[in-house]
């Protein structure tokens, strides 16, 4: 296949419908932490949490491995097809898992808990800012500008490898990341 323009059902932009659903769903943190309801604020946290941490080791794990390995064409495809609907997912519920994680830890004490106890929230605090720093001002970013240059007509395929050459590694360190918060939560349930 060459390297022509793809067609609009291939390239699709973002769906403004769902920044609409993506803003309700920020309004909906905020009103969920104004209530300050144990369980609805616990399961907000849980759900976005699970979702983000899947998708995440998803998309590192198999789907990045699967696309190495086919046509840059068949790469283009599947890309143009998966940014535009990850690219306000992923910040959303990683906002809304480290916010409704913050308040839910504020609520049950502890951010209050004694040393070395301490130690598992500090660490949960410090892998979630880990995460977000990385996965908002690097991952997100990279997506944004390899997605543009894959839109262009005729990709510099140069360009986007520089793009992705560290790429790689800090999906696996997300991924590192996403695990080793999974075993700091796993502390947190089952008592500091």
């Amino acid at each position: 296949m060459s390297q022509a323009a793809l067609p609009d059902d291939v390239a699709p932009s973002v769906n403004p419908w769902h920044l609409v659903g993506y803003g309700a769903l920020l309004v909906l943190m905020v009103f969920v932490i104004w209530l300050d309801d144990h369980f609805v604020l616990n399961f907000m946290h849980v759900m976005s949490g699970v979702l983000w941490t899947g998708i995440d080791l998803f998309m590192g794990f198999y789907v990045g491995p699967a696309l190495r390995s086919t046509p840059f064409e068949a790469r283009r495809a599947v890309t143009m097809r998966l940014v535009p609907r990850t690219l306000f997912l992923m910040p959303t519920l990683a906002i809304i898992t480290g916010t409704t994680g913050w308040f839910h830890a504020r609520q049950l004490g502890f951010l209050d808990t004694p040393w070395p106890q301490y130690g598992w929230v500090l660490a949960a605090l410090v892998i979630i800012t880990i995460l977000t720093v990385q996965g908002l001002g690097v991952l997100l970013p990279t997506n944004v500008r390899v997605y543009l240059e894959l839109r262009k007509p005729l990709p510099d395929r140069e360009r986007i490898g520089r793009l992705l050459k560290s790429y790689v590694y800090l999906v696996g360190f997300q991924g590192l990341m996403q695990v080793a918060m999974i075993v700091v939560m796993a502390k947190f349930v089952t008592g500091l």
